[in-house]
């Protein structure tokens, strides 16, 4: 598979106030030592240093700064990554605060900072004039013509990395250079910045970069000057920050000298977000492109061993549970949302029929407790909601712990309670299919969906009867896998759950239990959420739960995993797979390879269950919505992905 994998850096080096030579060696030891990485990114004005003020003004000082930075350019030569460093440069009859990028041994560009500050403790206009006008300009330095302007973009066609300049002031401002620089091909932004250390300022500055590789769908490496700069009314902190698509990767201040904040970023999915988001427009005809090597993080092309010690070898982050936060304070948070997010939806539907009584089936199970619990707390929305509830038990196959979980929930939060038993129709109906009236073993699908189909077969005409609206329990794994009958559980008037992974469903009712104030409550939805996922559609044993649904389908964390990457990223199953032998490092590649080959066959081959879901509500990044997100044909060929690493 194409690896798109690249580590980026961010240097504080040590470094002396004015003196160039003991700067350019220590910038020169860095890219030696850090040799590996991609992209290299120093701080503003690094080889003279950010506060030599009218220092700025000599000759001196510039032709030393000049000679500094062809040196600094002979150290990349051999090397296949690119340095961006800080330097001052004269043109004409100005003198310019630049960004230099340096790559095979050559400077390739220089490019000058657009918005100059002069406010508060910053007068850089007392020596520096905003670059931006210079556009299309070429210059010689050390007799070789290098780009200049701020219409440049260094590109590696083998990695497919794009690499823009910023510098420090130009994040600050509404305007932001980096904006354009993006909508122009930039998938990696760097900033040599300088910028001194107050209260606040932390923060704040962290959520810009944050915030802005968000908004740019990109990788930035932001690189600031550090504590070795003149103290006479500034402190300066190194601060070293790391973002890709709006999360931080890696951050330090007021480091240990010299330090290098280094990360792995992933253009494939910033490519993968430009394209799914076709309102990031592309407007590149203004920039001129240099070419420059920005190497992988491993080879060019990588298999899945391989793809899985570079994620391993860089401790890159992949959550085993995509869907599910793993600070606990973030997911109460999120579980809270989703489930306020289910209930405005549906109290919508309520108000926009007039339909006040809603219908609902109580397996005992997870789905529908979920549902159950969305209902009420829409009923705080709509007051006049009626909730009624249902639950269908078939003697020999329903077990005693979900059937008296089930009762003790609709008394608790249901206005009516219903027991249907179904044994008796599901029975007749057999008969006259001439099916046998027992479960024929593995395989058996009729006799299984039959009692689905049957359940919501009463649940439509208790509707009709109620004058009720039937709320629907499938959640987004079990659509995903198609692991629903047809016309059977697979069918509501409105999906509460449709956009809900399995593995969060368990956190929202978890998370309801904590919060409800209800101990009967509390008490039977944590039994629930300790229940084995189950259908109940197969004999129990002595009343105890027999049909595991994991051991049919696979884990549905694994599920869940490739459900995201497949959809939120566009990953092909070679990638998916690697990624989940580093977020399952306890797993076999084996034994992952056989869960991806089942996922995504089943995912194709069940997109027909799919193409006729009922409306529910979008509840996060990723949902099977026919009308909304994914649109899918129904007889789609997964030979391209199955092909990919299973055939």
């Amino acid at each position: 598979m194409k690896n798109n994998l690249i580590q980026v850096a961010a240097a504080a080096p040590k470094f002396k106030v004015g003196d160039i030579e003991y700067n350019t060696e220590q910038i020169i030891e860095i890219i030696e030592k850090e040799s590996d990485c991609g992209v290299i990114v120093f701080p503003e004005l690094c080889i003279t240093g950010y506060t030599c003020a009218d220092l700025f003004l000599s000759d001196l000082l510039l032709v030393k700064s000049e000679e500094a930075l062809i040196k600094i350019a002979e150290a990349t030569s051999g090397k296949n990554m690119t340095a961006v460093v800080g330097v001052p440069y004269r043109y004409d009859n100005c003198l310019y605060n630049c960004a230099a990028v340096l790559s095979a041994g050559n400077i390739k560009a220089l490019v000058p900072k657009i918005y100059i500050p002069n406010y508060s403790e910053f007068y850089e206009c007392r020596w520096f004039t905003s670059g931006k006008k210079i556009t299309g300009k070429t210059i010689t330095i050390g007799g070789t013509d290098v780009l200049f302007g701020t219409d440049i973009l260094a590109y590696d066609p083998a990695t497919n990395a794009v690499l823009g300049t910023e510098i420090c002031e130009d994040l600050w401002v509404p305007d932001k250079p980096s904006t354009h620089l993006a909508l122009a091909g930039a998938n990696i932004i760097a900033n040599p910045s300088a910028s001194d250390e107050l209260i606040g300022k932390q923060e704040y500055r962290t959520e810009l970069v944050r915030q802005q590789s968000g908004a740019c769908y990109c990788a930035y490496v932001y690189a600031s000057s550090g504590t070795m700069e003149s103290s006479t009314d500034l402190v300066f902190s190194g601060h070293s920050i790391i973002a890709q698509n709006g999360s931080v990767f890696a951050e330090s201040i007021f480091p240990e000298y010299p330090n290098v904040e280094k990360a792995l970023v992933d253009i494939g999915c910033i490519m993968h977000d430009r394209r799914r988001q076709n309102t990031f427009d592309n407007c590149g005809a203004n920039y001129r492109r240099v070419m420059v090597r920005i190497q992988a993080a491993g080879s060019d092309e990588a298999g899945i061993s391989e793809m899985r010690d570079i994620l391993n070898r860089f401790s890159f982050p992949v959550a085993r549970n995509p869907f599910v936060p793993s600070d606990e304070s973030i997911r109460d948070k999120r579980c809270r949302r989703i489930l306020q997010i289910q209930a405005n939806g549906l109290a919508t539907r309520v108000r926009s029929t007039g339909i006040k009584k809603l219908v609902i089936g109580i397996s005992g199970g997870l789905d529908s407790t979920l549902a159950l619990l969305v209902c009420k707390e829409a009923k705080k929305l709509v007051p006049d909601i009626q909730i009624i509830a249902y639950t269908m038990p078939n003697k020999g196959n329903t077990s005693d712990l979900t059937y008296n979980n089930a009762n003790k929930l609709m008394e608790l939060l249901a206005d009516e309670a219903h027991e249907v038993p179904i044994l008796e129709g599901v029975q007749l109906h057999l008969t006259q299919l001439g099916h046998e009236l027992t479960y024929q073993g593995e395989g058996d699908v009729a006799y299984e969906n039959a009692q689905a189909r049957m359940r919501t077969y009463i649940l439509m005409d208790a509707a009709n009867m109620k004058g009720g609206l039937v709320v629907g329990t499938g959640d987004l794994s079990e659509l995903a896998l198609g692991w629903c009958t047809y016309n059977g559980d697979h069918m509501s008037m409105y999906a509460v759950n449709a956009s809900v992974p399995k593995t969060l469903v368990k956190f929202i009712c978890k998370s309801y239990a904590y919060i409800c104030g209800n101990e009967s409550l509390k008490e039977v939805l944590l039994s629930i959420c300790d229940t084995p996922i189950t259908p109940e559609l197969t004999p129990a044993v002595d009343g105890q739960i027999a049909q595991m649904t994991e051991e049919k389908i696979g884990k549905y964390d694994l599920n869940d995993f490739f459900l995201f990457y497949t959809l939120r990223y566009g990953f092909e199953p070679s990638r998916s797979i690697a990624y989940a032998l580093r977020a399952y490092p306890e797993l076999s590649e084996e034994k992952v390879m056989k869960a991806a080959e089942n996922f995504f066959k089943r995912f194709f081959s069940q997109q027909f269950k799919r193409s006729c879901l009922p409306d529910g509500p979008k509840v996060g990044s990723v949902t099977l919505s026919p009308r909304g997100d994914w649109r899918m044909p129904s007889d789609a060929s997964s030979k391209l992905w199955t092909g990919d690493c299973f055939e």
